[in-house]
């Protein structure tokens, strides 16, 4: 087995006065050795914890919870159209041809702002909002326009361009006018689905989409004033290889989009029906696939981006890398984010939101959900309260994740505990990793090595309560 150690090149930044230092190293053995499933952290606890047992009724409750404490709000709309499908894809969506099939749900999805909307409190401003699926661009502008119009009415949305309106795009469904169109609707942030450039890959995993089609959406966008632009690549996808992935890298590097997600393909074909078409003979090896990751790090920090965690990467500018260097970073169920004071409303079948005190989620198919609609009861499946314990294991899960450092009396001072009676056993196991070099601890708190960022997952599962009887239903952690 290749054994090696490589340190990416190292990033500087200026956090609350210090020195902060961004390095990543690549240890291939330390690797190996923790690469077993576990959480991603969009959440703690996970989305596996959600449970029938919650109501409509109890979501009500919280949102009773949420507006008493105001703040600013969430929103992320769920739209799971798609014309084709790409047989990586582990999302919720519905693969039609037929633009139709949009209009009933768009009808049901208008309703459901409209009584969610009844429920909180209108002063309560909109910081975020995010459209995606599914393609989102599947919809027409006068779809797109109205669903746009009836937020509107029903939620306090910014007017001054001043909050982070962002959407997902497929550049096979897009052009210049679509990109005018989504910014006269408000929208400045905007991702892009590549995944690779390679043709023979794209036609492995059914997804063909030329780079004129993909950098032209990304010209439009910045020529309309979109403010941040992302590009979502996987790694680990059939017939890739090191160089192949080095060109696809160094066609997007020449555009420099504000952000990176570089994604591991996590091949979960028992859950994922699409999954079953892709040729398992054609992917790449484990060593391999850790070799491109070791590439795409490296060629990424040394263009300048910064090393946010978990796929994710940033011009040192970018909201999200400021968020980090003055540690107000945060993680949700769309990955990281710059607001966590905000509470999520999530709409539309399969959204999960984050409001009060609990977690919830929206029916998955269309018909349970119509259904609620149509009977005007909120569209509820499941959902979970969090308990103090929960709270507790979260903050420090979401500290770490989001800046590789814990100090334990901010911990001590907001629950009130001993850090160090309370967390005794995980305490132990960190020990264990203290001495693998992936992280530092003391006294005062913990501290991730550069050897410990790329196994942040590891670290984190260490405080999970609820992990040993799920790991099985995690991916891989590199």
């Amino acid at each position: 087995m290749l054994h090696f150690t490589t340190d990416v090149a190292p990033t500087f930044l200026l956090k609350k006065g210090i020195i902060l230092d961004q390095t990543i190293q690549f240890d291939l053995d330390l690797i190996n050795r923790y690469d077993k499933a576990g959480p991603r952290y969009t959440s703690y606890p996970t989305a596996l914890e959600l449970h029938e047992g919650f109501s409509a009724q109890d979501y009500r409750q919280q949102i009773e919870i949420s507006n008493h404490r105001g703040g600013p709000l969430s929103l992320y709309f769920h739209i799971p159209f798609c014309d084709t499908v790409c047989f990586y894809c582990a999302c919720n969506k519905i693969i039609t041809n037929n633009r139709k099939h949009a209009v009933p749900y768009l009808e049901n999805l208008q309703q459901e702002i409209a009584m969610q909307g009844a429920l909180f409190d209108n002063k309560r401003a909109v910081d975020q909002l995010h459209w995606g699926g599914g393609t989102p661009t599947f919809l027409n502008f006068e779809q797109m326009q109205q669903l746009m119009q009836t937020t509107r009415r029903h939620f306090n949305l910014k007017e001054d361009d001043s909050g982070e309106y962002s959407i997902e795009v497929d550049p096979r469904e897009t052009n210049d006018q679509t990109i005018s169109q989504l910014r006269q609707l408000g929208f400045n942030r905007i991702s892009l689905g590549v995944q690779d450039f390679d043709p023979a890959v794209q036609k492995a995993v059914n997804r063909i989409q030329s780079e004129q089609q993909t950098f032209a959406v990304l010209e439009a966008a910045r020529k309309e004033g979109f403010r941040s632009t992302s590009v979502d690549l996987i790694y680990g996808l059939p017939l890739q290889t090191v160089d192949s992935y080095h060109k696809t890298l160094d066609k997007i590097l020449a555009v420099e989009p504000e952000r990176f997600s570089v994604f591991n393909y996590a091949h979960l074909p028992k859950l994922f029906k699409t999954q079953r078409q892709i040729d398992e003979a054609q992917m790449p090896s484990p060593e391999e696939k850790l070799a491109i990751l070791q590439m795409v790090i490296q060629r990424l920090t040394e263009a300048g981006y910064v090393y946010i965690g978990m796929d994710h990467f940033a011009k040192p500018d970018d909201e999200l890398a400021v968020a980090q260097r003055e540690g107000k970073l945060y993680r949700n169920f769309q990955g990281y984010s710059t607001h966590s004071e905000c509470d999520l409303v999530g709409l539309g079948i399969t959204s999960i939101g984050r409001v009060g005190d609990a977690y919830m989620q929206n029916y998955k198919d269309l018909e349970n959900y119509a259904s609620n609609i149509q009977q005007e009861q909120l569209p509820i499946f499941k959902g979970f309260v969090l308990n103090e314990d929960d709270k507790l294991r979260r903050a420090v899960i979401t500290q770490l994740i989001c800046h590789f450092d814990l100090n334990f009396a901010d911990i001590e001072t907001q629950f009130a505990i001993s850090f160090k009676d309370y967390f005794a056993e995980p305490l132990e196991q960190l020990a264990i990793m203290q001495q693998d070099g992936l992280l530092e601890l003391s006294e005062q708190g913990i501290q991730v090595t550069p050897a410990g960022r790329l196994l942040i997952r590891n670290i984190c599962m260490v405080f999970d309560y609820y992990l040993a009887q799920k790991q099985q239903q995690f991916s891989k952690v590199i």
